[in-house]
């Protein structure tokens, strides 16, 4: 066991000792000490926080809603329930759009039903149809999707019979009903899988392609924030790609209609909507790509993989041609950043697989990366998914439908089953290998990280800055460590492709060598 090891184990030890014998062994799994000299390392994930434990995870509602459904330009997303679930995921991420010619953009409004005790008591179907009707009389849109909250599951609202009335009513409008009740599974992760469940039995493969290309792709797990996929956009467009849709960020329900057409779909979060890739290559024979346009080299390795799977002379040079002129861009500023921020730490807490994507940046910049985390992983997203053969179905998972396709006899497949193989071996395609294989030795890797871990990490290790969210950033800064959100960018952005590296360089050497920090003691500065 390396120093780094040892050191690394023993805060987390000393971090344990303040808990009940119970909590103690239970919070224990969801950590781990990347130690390259074990054959294997496992960690707790996707399992309920202990209750009073002060978390930063949110409920299914918000992860469907919120995070896969809200970046949906042109569909109204109209919540089902009490003022507050709507008016609490309106806007919060930063989810950039802009209407197409003649479509529709109603990323600015926010739709609830306000539900009232009255709701409660005597049902709230009728006030759900009175809104839909209300939205189309005033906006005329082509799609609404409803998304329910937790008083809609507990009363028992059909919200499907009134989708289904409401399309009969009103032809030509799609509605589509979410049941995400935010007490369906142990966190956000659950919301995804059942907004992915509705959007492959509801829209995906209901509209075809026109002109259809040989190198057509969908950008899969893509939310846009801050404008982050109009940043790789012209890069995969200048190389020769046709982007047929974006799931979710600045996306059209008319494009994601369209998704199965594509040749690749290409996989930047791999938590939130990896089941949409694979139930869309069950039926349709449509392949998936991990990759991560996050960083200077993760962007480089990203498009090469993506040209060697279509195995094109001319677009395997143009994809060299745009590293090399993108590079050339960037590298003056690259270096004068290198030299102010090597060396720095970082401390990272976020979603699905933004802490995994973001040490290749911070190593981009000479950084170096102390703990990594994610709120509502899963044990695959840590150690890849190799392991989700030996996964034992748990209690939870029971109330969310894992729903699996025969091929689609109108279809064939995008490449040969041969092909498939001899890529999965080349580019790792449809596989993922986790973030904990990638880490240094010594480095932390934590599972729905709390309060308490948060503050003790963060004074032990002593971090140069803390990326996470809104929930921990000013506290963080009240010990004296900047903090950056890494899920809105504090109004800031974009971080994707060659600029975005610069973009998030600049951020991170105002943040880190602000001279204000001077006059703010840390606590352990007294010890």
């Amino acid at each position: 066991m390396s120093s780094e090891v040892e050191k690394s184990q023993h805060v987390v030890d000393e971090m344990m000792k303040v808990y009940p014998k119970k909590t103690e062994k239970d919070r224990r799994k969801h950590f781990v000490v990347k130690d390259s000299c074990e054959a294997e390392q496992h960690i707790e994930a996707n399992a309920k926080t202990i209750p009073g434990i002060m978390t930063n995870r949110g409920c299914a509602y918000a992860g469907c809603k919120g995070v896969v459904m809200g970046p949906v330009k042109d569909i109204v997303n109209l919540t089902h329930g009490p003022i507050g679930c709507g008016y609490y995921t309106w806007g919060t991420r930063r989810n950039f759009a802009k209407a197409t010619e003649g479509g529709d953009n109603f990323m600015q409004y926010c739709f609830t039903t306000d539900m009232r005790e009255t709701d409660i008591v005597f049902g709230g179907e009728k006030r759900l149809r009175a809104a839909i009707d209300d939205i189309v009389k005033i906006f005329n849109p082509g799609a609404i999707a409803i998304e329910a909250t937790c008083p809609v599951g507990l009363i028992g609202d059909d919200i499907e019979e009134v989708a289904r009335a409401a399309e009969k009513d009103y032809p030509g409008l799609k509605v589509l009903a979410f049941r995400c009740e935010g007490y369906r599974g142990v966190s956000q992760s659950s919301g995804h899988h059942i907004a992915s469940n509705v959007l492959m039995e509801k829209l995906i493969g209901t509209e075809e392609l026109e002109n259809p290309t040989p190198f057509d792709i969908n950008i899969f797990g893509e939310y846009n924030i801050g404008g982050d996929l109009w940043e790789i956009t012209p890069i995969m467009e200048k190389i020769g790609y046709r982007i047929v849709s974006s799931l979710t960020g600045d996306g059209s329900f008319h494009n994601i209609s369209q998704a199965h057409m594509a040749k690749l779909s290409i996989l930047l979060c791999h938590r939130s909507i990896n089941y949409t890739n694979r139930m869309m290559e069950q039926k349709y024979g449509v392949p998936w790509l991990k990759v991560n346009y996050i960083g200077v080299e993760g962007t480089k390795k990203s498009l090469r993989k993506m040209a060697e799977f279509f195995d094109d002379a001319e677009l395997t040079k143009k994809t060299e041609e745009v590293i090399e002129e993108e590079m050339a861009k960037i590298q003056p500023e690259l270096e004068k950043y290198k030299n102010k921020l090597q060396g720095k730490t970082a401390f990272i807490y976020a979603g699905g697989s933004r802490a995994h994507h973001y040490q290749n940046l911070f190593e981009d910049l000479g950084m170096k990366v102390l703990v990594a985390g994610y709120q509502f992983a899963h044990r695959d997203d840590y150690e890849g998914r190799q392991v989700l053969a030996t996964l034992k179905e748990k209690a939870s998972s029971g109330i969310l439908e894992d729903i699996h396709y025969e091929p689609d006899p109108d279809f064939t497949p995008a490449i040969s089953p041969e092909r498939m193989e001899e890529l999965k071996e080349k580019i790792g395609l449809m596989q993922y290998e986790g973030m904990i294989p990638e880490m240094p030795d010594g480095t932390i890797a934590v599972d729905d990280l709390n309060h308490h871990e948060t503050e003790f990490l963060i004074k032990e290790l002593k971090p140069d800055i803390f990326c996470s969210g809104i929930k921990d950033k000013y506290w963080a800064m009240k010990m004296g460590v900047p903090s950056r959100q890494i899920h809105s960018y504090d109004y800031s952005g974009r971080y994707t492709g060659f600029t975005g590296v610069i973009n998030f360089a600049r951020d991170m050497d105002m943040a880190i060598n602000n001279p204000s920090w001077k006059l703010q003691k840390t606590p352990w500065k007294g010890e």
